[in-house]
């Protein structure tokens, strides 16, 4: 790690970093021009672009950590898509609590994305890419479409470029601001103009997705890698990471109970204990107690869990969580668990877009009986009732995962916090039932039966 240059975050803290002049002085737009300097006469291919990205091995930096090169290889060919157009959609949402490194990226680093998009459109034969942003992120999107506008007028965007034949189009999307836009098909119908509700896969976005053409989800940070990829080689990339499978620099967003809280750029498999002492440990010298890995919806880890894990996808993966969107959220001995998970449960009630009964009905369940117990109303059925719904919630019961996301922080922290949840319902003003509800009646019923009895 010691002597580990950044990738990403290379230009950060650089004088005017967001011009196309300094990122052109520090070889912006090196690989761009290459590419479409060998489009003409058949050096540069779209295949040949798709092929690098294959072999370095990158997997998406947006949450699922889909192999990116192969995601692209699922855009059906010219022959067989006919006349219809494919697209490019850069995930710039980033609504994930605790994350905020492709914001960073957004607002001090604009052109890297911006090539990463143009070289991703040429392998995929693209002829109009859009940005789609989150709708608070509005300073972002100011520096976004000033560094498209300084694009286009250096022909590096438009009709013909550098007399290539290639034609490229950028547009910067606003959206209004909805966690589920994040997930890629309610993204579709989000910048097709329509609610944001995800679709029913089969068809995939890369068979029918914007507009009923090919698309291609990438997020942010993915779209930067292939920038760097295209700069220096597949081997140089697949050398920075922990091993073939998890590749390539990582971003991390660590936040909480740390003392220096931030977007940290780190080889993909640093040690959690590792990245903890880039942060400077723990706030206070106080100990760890948990830590969620990638964001909200990743499952909750304790310190014995979580010290030695690698921070990739499989690492994590191993350890029963995942890395997500490295939204890294560090919790001390201090932390009150029944009250954060609460807190992440009111986000996921609120955000929840409606379309699946036991999202849209169970999501706002869990944080009423949340809120009962640390509101010193908790029954003694509550703390296996909350274990109950959430399990009538997940595991391919909504058509996307928004459901399984949302009950990720009360499985984890229920069975591993538990006493601290039980704590609460013993100090109850209002304990309710002495046994936990029957099985045979439904999680709704006993919610009504709770009511009644307490009204």
């Amino acid at each position: 790690m010691s002597d580990y240059q950044p990738v990403l975050l290379a230009r950060l803290g650089k004088k005017s970093s967001c011009a196309l002049e300094t990122y052109v002085a520090d070889g912006g737009y090196a690989s761009w021009k290459k590419v479409l300097a060998g489009a003409k006469s058949g050096e540069w291919t779209p295949a040949k672009v798709t092929d690098l990205v294959k072999a370095s091995g990158l997997r998406g930096r947006g949450g699922a950590g889909f192999p990116t090169g192969m995601k692209w290889t699922f855009v059906p060919p010219k022959e067989k898509r006919g006349d219809k157009p494919v697209y490019l959609l850069c995930n710039a949402d980033e609504s994930e609590p605790g994350t905020f490194k492709d914001r960073l990226l957004i607002e001090t680093d604009p052109h890297q994305i911006l090539e990463g998009m143009m070289l991703a459109s040429f392998a995929l034969e693209v002829k109009h890419a859009y940005v789609y942003i989150r709708g608070e992120m509005v300073h972002g999107a100011e520096i976004l479409n000033a560094a498209v506008a300084e694009a286009y007028a250096a022909g590096l965007l438009g009709r013909d470029l550098l007399g290539s034949g290639v034609d490229l189009d950028v547009t910067i999307h606003r959206g209004a601001g909805a966690y589920i836009c994040g997930e890629e098909t309610a993204l579709i119908e989000s910048i097709e103009g329509k609610r944001g509700h995800p679709r029913i896969k089969p068809p995939f976005p890369a068979v029918s997705g914007a507009w009923n053409a090919p698309t291609v989800v990438n997020n942010v940070e993915t779209l930067c890698c292939v920038k760097h990829i295209l700069d220096r080689g597949p081997d140089w990339f697949k050398a920075i990471g922990r091993n073939d499978r998890n590749t390539g620099p990582k971003l991390y967003c660590v936040s909480g109970h740390v003392e220096k809280p931030g977007v940290y750029e780190a080889p993909m498999g640093i040690l959690f204990k590792d990245l903890l002492a880039m942060c400077g440990g723990v706030k206070g010298g106080r100990k760890l107690k948990a830590v969620i890995p990638g964001g909200a919806s990743a499952p909750m880890l304790t310190a014995d869990e979580i010290l030695e894990v690698p921070m990739d996808f499989d690492g994590v993966a191993a350890a029963k969580s995942m890395l997500g969107s490295a939204a890294v959220v560090v919790m001390d001995e201090t932390t009150d668990m029944p009250k954060a998970v609460t807190n992440i449960s009111k986000f996921f009630a609120h955000e929840s877009c409606g379309q699946c009964t036991p999202c849209r009905e169970g999501t706002p369940w869990l944080n009423k009986m949340l809120k009962r117990i640390v509101n010193g109303e908790g029954r003694q059925a509550d703390v296996d009732l909350l274990l109950q719904v959430a399990g009538q919630m997940g595991n391919g019961m909504t058509i996307c995962v928004f459901a399984d996301a949302a009950i990720a922080p009360v499985l984890s922290a229920v069975p591993k916090f538990r006493a601290e949840f039980e704590a609460y319902v013993a100090r109850s003003k209002k304990p309710g039932f002495d046994e936990p509800a029957p099985s045979d009646i439904t999680p709704k019923v006993a919610e009504r039966m709770a009511e009644g009895m307490h009204s």
